[in-house]
């Protein structure tokens, strides 16, 4: 059975530092924590920390000096999982028009926890720079500047350093599934990494598992190690694991998927250093 409901988004005052082509967009972070509390309320006894079949298929916008966002939210109560998706209404003159931003699935069933281990980068890599890699290849503003130091890059993989801001509010399901801003440091390397295997510049699409051992917190510092599995012409699909500074894991991501969504409008500076996919 579906059916939909109506919730509105706060506008806090560091989306501005999350845009596209000049326009502030929701970021696909705030995406998943929105429709996890929808999940936890409609399901209290969800298990919100695995979430599946991810689709970003557009970019929500922000208008300049907007206080919330009116959006809709579709569940689909079936037998195995609860799908919700982030709609957003446009009123026309005769019509309105429904647009789909988001799609994510919890499972109703305890899902099978996977074991991973964390990788380090070997003597023969590459570093780029977090200045460079937010002043050129993603140009975010200061809050959402969460790579630092430098994001090392041997063939198909990247490893990085996060660290997660300390702000003025924190989302009432961070404490459920962690800061949103080192998932977002995290697919930013592997768009940096995507830039150097490929012909365009890659934004994430959809996963195929988000998987949350241990939420992150405000303020700690993570690491990252990314993992590109397959390239072709218009698609790249990684993995993406993060760890506490003990070593210990917090999430992972399987089947990251990046597409060119600007269709060739944006691209990766010519000087960027080039590298090969080994499929494994």
């Amino acid at each position: 059975m579906t059916s939909r409901q109506a919730v509105h988004i706060p506008v806090h005052p560091w989306f501005k530092d999350h845009h596209f082509n000049g326009q502030t967009i929701l970021p696909a972070v705030e995406s998943m924590l929105l429709l996890a509390e929808v999940a936890k309320k409609i399901q209290p006894d969800i298990q919100i920390c695995t979430m599946t079949e991810a689709h970003f298929s557009k970019f929500l916008p922000i208008p300049a000096n907007a206080t919330e966002l009116s959006v809709l939210v579709e569940i689909d109560a079936g037998e195995e999982v609860l799908r919700l998706k982030l709609l957003s209404k446009m009123q026309l003159k005769k019509i309105s028009r429904i647009k789909e931003h988001a799609e994510l699935c919890f499972p109703l069933k305890e899902p099978t926890i996977e074991t991973v281990t964390q990788n380090s980068a070997t003597d023969s890599h590459i570093e780029i720079g977090a200045d460079r890699i937010y002043r050129e290849l993603v140009p975010f503003g200061p809050s959402y500047r969460s790579l630092t130091g430098t994001l090392q890059i041997c063939g198909n993989t990247a490893c990085g350093t996060l660290q997660a801001p300390t702000l003025t509010h924190q989302h009432v399901m961070e404490k459920d599934i962690g800061s949103p801003f080192p998932l977002d440091g995290a697919m930013h390397a592997a768009c940096v990494l995507g830039q150097c295997l490929a012909d365009f510049v890659p934004f994430p699409v959809g996963f195929a598992t988000r998987c949350i051992h241990s939420p992150t917190r405000a303020g700690q510092q993570y690491s990252t190690t990314v993992l590109a599995r397959s390239v072709t012409k218009d698609e790249l699909l990684f993995d993406l694991s993060i760890f506490d500074t003990k070593g210990n894991i917090c999430e992972t991501i399987r089947g990251l998927r990046m597409r060119d969504v600007s269709r060739g409008t944006i691209r990766s500076p010519l000087d960027l250093p080039r590298q090969k996919v080994s499929q494994p």
